[in-house]
């Protein structure tokens, strides 16, 4: 039987203060080959097309709302998920 790959979707804050979201099947390697530091917000997957749904998701939003989800302000990234689509 043949091992079950997981992906994830991580979150790195750039020097610049934007994000850079990916995807990756080996996080440690990924990771080591950011110039950035690490922020170890990821989120794990067992199928890649539900990883791949996630990181255009994420790509999408605001850096606010980027922001919020790293502090884990839910209320927030709800708030600012409704002014957007106005």
């Amino acid at each position: 039987m043949a091992a079950v790959k997981t992906y994830y979707v991580y979150m790195l804050r750039c020097a610049d203060g934007s994000f850079y979201v990916g995807i990756t099947n080996n996080i440690e390697l990924r990771v080591g080959q950011h110039e950035f530091g690490f922020d170890p917000e990821c989120s794990d997957f067992r199928n890649v097309d539900d990883a791949i749904a996630w990181e255009k998701q994420l790509k999408g939003w605001s850096r606010a709302k980027k922001r919020a989800l790293v502090e884990g302000d839910w209320k927030r990234s709800h708030e600012l998920a409704k002014r957007r689509k106005k």
